[in-house]
């Protein structure tokens, strides 16, 4: 049965219709806890206040879990938006760089920008032409965390070369997989900067040296394995009864002391070595898209989300809307550049896994 003209015209335009009432994804690419549903609720209300409605906020199936892993997601297109750690972004020659693009600081959609800390917002490492390619969101220290159930505050150490001392051996805990932080603590005991080896990349003679299995910082290393109770593959086990001193990222601990636990953060003489996670933007989010992803940041780095990272995720905020930031009360140097994770390149990334897989065996 033919259709009439007007049915024709009638159901071609329903398809239109129905076509823009579909929102367009605004796909968010974050490690697990970072996006809450409410947020996600949130966020697409002021889209839609603000004349964005044709956009949704979309947080991908994918949890972040490293830096090959994020490089791969955003290679494939998969992500407008990315919570990336601020050394991932020029790990390797900047592959994840070429990703990403400057943002806009100055956008009207970005009125939080002025609140964040300004020793954040143009860190070297993850810069572009003198344009920012993240907005910083929340950090902390990867430290070592001392279970005051079972410890007195005089009797923690005071200086990272203490935990050679022979009262900690088999009481302390390390990470297995993710060896630079164990390198830089072996560093900073030594007396030179933590990401030394990172340092040196570029001197052979000296990378040479450094990599021997005899060197000083071979030597050193294989002491500091030798005091560990606790190799963790993927996260700490803060209920091992044998150590009281365990290597973490501030996130778990948290949760541990949510849990009705006691670990205090250990602050060395030296400081300890800390991250910086942030929010970036696929290069080819353009247009309309873009400015929704800007409304997605801005609330991001507003009051609401920045006091969850203090109280919910037990992490550093970037803004200064908090109400309170104890880490960065505790220690206004917190955030010393030196002490950021750097873009490991291959060369020095494979030395340190040598003298790591050394040092284990011993």
């Amino acid at each position: 049965m033919k259709l009439s003209t007007f049915s024709v015209v009638f159901m071609l335009a329903l398809l239109v219709w129905s076509g823009h009432s579909q929102a367009e994804a605004l796909r968010v690419f974050t490690w697990d806890g970072y996006v809450e549903p409410a947020e996600v609720k949130a966020v697409n209300a002021l889209l839609k206040d603000q004349g964005y409605g044709d956009f949704t906020v979309k947080v991908i199936d994918t949890w972040a879990e490293g830096p090959e892993q994020m490089f791969n997601v955003i290679r494939a297109g998969k992500a407008d938006i990315s919570f990336l750690t601020l050394n991932y972004i020029n790990m390797q020659s900047g592959k994840i760089a070429k990703l990403l693009q400057p943002i806009n600081t100055a956008s009207p959609r970005l009125s939080n920008f002025s609140k964040l800390s300004p020793a954040l917002t143009k860190i070297p490492m993850a810069m572009m032409a003198g344009k920012p390619l993240y907005l910083p969101w929340g950090g902390g220290a990867y430290g070592i965390w001392a279970n005051m159930d079972k410890l007195k505050p005089a009797e923690l150490p005071m200086k990272v070369s203490d935990l050679w001392d022979k009262k900690w051996k088999g009481k302390l805990a390390l990470s297995s997989g993710q060896v630079q932080p164990n390198l830089a603590l072996a560093s900073l005991a030594m007396g030179r900067p933590p990401f030394y080896i990172h340092d040196i990349a570029n001197d052979r003679s000296a990378l040479s040296k450094v990599a021997d299995p005899n060197s000083a910082m071979q030597v050193k290393m294989n002491g500091l394995y030798a005091q560990v109770g606790q190799f963790w593959p993927s996260g700490p086990d803060f209920k091992d009864s044998n150590v009281v001193l365990v290597a973490s990222y501030g996130i778990a601990a948290s949760a541990i002391n949510a849990e009705g636990g006691n670990w205090s953060l250990v602050n060395f003489k030296e400081g300890n070595t800390v991250w910086l996670d942030t929010i970036n933007f696929h290069k080819d989010v353009k247009g309309r898209k873009l400015e929704a992803a800007e409304i997605f940041a801005n609330y991001f780095i507003g009051k609401a989300v920045q006091d969850r990272v203090v109280n919910g995720l037990g992490m550093v905020a970037a803004s200064s809307l908090v109400a309170s930031n104890p880490l960065i009360d505790a220690n206004p140097n917190f955030f010393a550049v030196e002490m950021f994770w750097p873009p490991y390149d291959r060369s020095s990334d494979n030395i340190m896994l040598q003298i790591s897989k050394r040092a284990m065996k011993k």
